[in-house]
């Protein structure tokens, strides 16, 4: 992947949890003109820049939360036409 461009640096940039490449990623992608969907993402994670610079310099998250509350989704959804199969489906759909 290029890591003269955006897409190529926002994988470091999260997996290194380092502020600095992250307020540059966002600044690069800010600046890109070919990407516009990733322009308004990065201008939307300027907004609340202090949010997102503590969400990656931090050593925990809210992973646990999240995976129970889609479970909980899941269940709803699957109410009442639940199957092996179907589940398979929807796995595949969002892998």
């Amino acid at each position: 992947m290029c890591k003269d461009r955006p897409t190529g640096r926002c994988g470091h940039a999260n997996t290194c949890h380092r502020q600095p490449h992250a307020a540059d990623w966002i600044a690069a992608a800010t600046a890109t003109t070919e990407l516009p969907s990733l322009r308004r993402f990065a201008q939307h994670l300027e907004r609340d820049l202090d949010a997102v610079i503590a969400g990656l310099s931090q050593p925990w998250n809210s992973g646990v939360v999240e995976g129970h509350v889609h479970r909980k989704i899941l269940k709803r959804q699957m109410f009442g036409r639940a199957g092996f199969e179907l589940l398979g489906k929807r796995v595949l759909l969002y892998a």
